[in-house]
């Protein structure tokens, strides 16, 4: 269940973030096409979230590519926030992480 919540607050993020025009387009892309894959690395503990709001093995490397790929859209996404909220990148992702965390 922690991971489908994981998940729901990863594509609000995402889905809400992507409706603006800065990340519009290739980035929205990409992040859907990834999400059933990062689903199921979250579902059966692959991966997990960090402190830092990005993805990270928890165990086996595998789809190395992938989570490579995830943590780099979700940094463009978190210095999108940052810019808008007047704040750094690492903030915007640790307390995306807290959130997570609670949840």
């Amino acid at each position: 269940m922690r991971n489908k919540t994981r998940l729901v607050l990863i594509c609000t993020l995402v889905l809400g973030l992507a409706a603006s025009a800065a990340l519009a387009g290739p980035l929205k892309d990409r992040f859907i096409a990834r999400k059933p894959v990062v689903a199921a690395l979250l579902a059966d503990g692959t991966v997990g979230e960090n402190n830092q709001g990005y993805l990270e093995f928890r165990g086996a490397r595998k789809q190395a590519d992938l989570v490579a790929a995830e943590n780099k859209d979700r940094a463009t996404v978190y210095a999108a926030i940052a810019k808008k909220i007047n704040t750094t990148p690492d903030l915007v992702g640790q307390r995306r992480a807290s959130k997570i965390a609670q949840q």
